[in-house]
């Protein structure tokens, strides 16, 4: 490299020789360009291709599907800070309006819904009936739309707390009219074969005054199936009460009869003279047609029932008994509070209370108490797994379904064990005092 430097210096006419070359390039630069445009003149420049406009509806219709399906998925851990030895809580409710299917609510077409808006808004699903079909729990949930009507839809989940993923579509649910609503079913398999649900159906007064738009009659509504899919319509219950809520169908004859846990009353709201879990027979379900109601489970004053209770799901037969779930309502300075407890009858005669624990085993817990109706915990739904776990589902003020875990085993101890409410002050200070006296002797030893 060095010597070829010096080589150049030295030869200065070389040098010189160079020099026109280099003004030749310069002057045959322009020629070149020249004939590089004409070529490009000739053949046009591929034009790059535009980046395609975004597809806003796509765009919102896939970010939507994936947070719910995200949602769909979550787990739904037990809730650490709750403790009594009787059952779980979790930390989610187990079934809410945000469950609902997409496709229920939202219109997918782009002409017509060119905003991906919900169409049809759902304010809740809650209060479910309940049972064990095929490996999961199932949940036939009252879906109450934007509209304030309730539907009928029905959910599963593999393990009964979470992941709970409705049907294709909703009960197609005939109706019987004037029904204008209708809500809150318990499932009943019978040993008829059929499997039966009974729920509240609703309809305007015919007897309202003139301008009167909120009373309303309430009645037991029956269908039933074999399936899920298809369900048939029978009359009403026709009892000897006015009014009817609260209905449940007992899964086995008794006396040869269809048996029913009824909730007479006198109004559509309040039960008037009457109030308390009743019982009666019914010869034939195809007709409806009941005899005499006699109460097995009294309202009582100063209790967690002195309003009004009545039924939850269908009882689940045990060795030592039937055991019941019901809610029971009481007056409070914030309004009506819900909470559910239970009690046991005899197997032989399941109109016979054995077993009456006192105060309630679920009452509105934190978010529990928030809602479209305060402070109610609401059940008709629990499933008894074939190892003897059972789940409690009861509706959250009306607004989103919750569950309690618990064994068969636990709940015949609560109910054999836990002492009957003493109804005044005195003799409930004598439980404690008992109480507290027999462990302190106890542990001392």
């Amino acid at each position: 490299m060095k010597s070829k430097k010096t080589a150049v210096k030295k030869n200065k006419p070389v040098a010189k020789a160079k020099k026109p070359a280099a003004k030749v390039i310069k002057k045959a630069a322009p020629k070149a360009a020249t004939k590089a445009v004409k070529v490009a003149a000739k053949k046009p420049a591929k034009k790059k291709s535009a980046a395609k406009p975004v597809d806003a509806f796509a765009a919102r219709v896939k970010a939507v599907r994936a947070a719910h399906e995200a949602f769909l998925k979550r787990k739904n851990p037990v809730e650490a800070s709750w403790e009594n030895g009787v059952y779980e809580r979790f930390q989610y409710p187990v079934l809410t309006a945000h469950h609902v299917p997409l496709e229920w609510r939202y219109d997918f077409n782009p002409q017509t819904n060119p905003f991906f808006m919900e169409r049809l808004g759902v304010g809740g699903a809650y209060n479910p009936g309940a049972f064990y079909w095929n490996g999961k729990a199932h949940l036939v949930a009252r879906v109450e739309g934007a509209d304030r009507k309730s539907f009928f839809a029905i959910a599963e989940s593999k393990n009964g707390v979470d992941n709970f993923r409705f049907w294709d579509e909703p009960i197609d649910l005939p109706e019987l009219a004037p029904e204008t609503n209708v809500y809150d079913m318990r499932i009943t398999m019978h040993e008829d074969g059929w499997i039966y649900g009974v729920f509240c159906s609703e309809s305007k007064d015919p007897n309202a005054a003139p301008g009167d738009l909120s009373s309303a009659v309430a009645q037991a509504g029956i269908v039933r199936t074999k399936d899920f899919k298809k369900w048939d319509r029978l009359p009403n219950l026709k009892t000897p009460a006015s009014q009817q809520r609260n209905v449940v169908l007992h899964p086995e004859f008794v006396q040869g009869q269809y048996a029913f846990y009824t909730r007479p009353m006198d109004g559509f709201i309040d039960v008037g003279s009457g109030g308390g879990i009743g019982w009666t027979l019914c010869p034939d379900i195809t007709t409806g047609v009941t005899g005499p109601e006699t109460i097995i489970d009294s309202r009582a004053y100063h209790t967690i029932k002195e309003v009004k209770n009545g039924q939850g799901p269908a009882p689940i037969k045990t060795d030592k008994g039937w055991l019941h779930l019901a809610h029971g309502v009481r007056g409070c300075a914030a309004g009506l509070r819900y909470v559910m407890y239970m009690f046991m009858t005899s197997l032989e005669d399941p109109s016979k209370v054995i077993a009456r624990p006192g105060g309630h085993i679920v009452s509105p817990h934190y978010s529990e108490r928030v809602g479209d109706v305060s402070n109610v915990t609401f059940t008709n739904g629990w499933v008894r797994f074939p190892d003897d776990t059972v789940v409690m589902y009861y509706g959250g003020s009306d607004t989103r379904c919750y569950a309690a875990r618990t064994t068969v085993a636990k709940l015949v101890d609560w109910c054999l064990n836990t002492p009957e409410d003493g109804l005044t002050t005195r003799k409930s200070v004598e439980q404690r005092l008992a109480l507290a006296r027999a462990n302190k002797a106890l542990l001392a030893k």
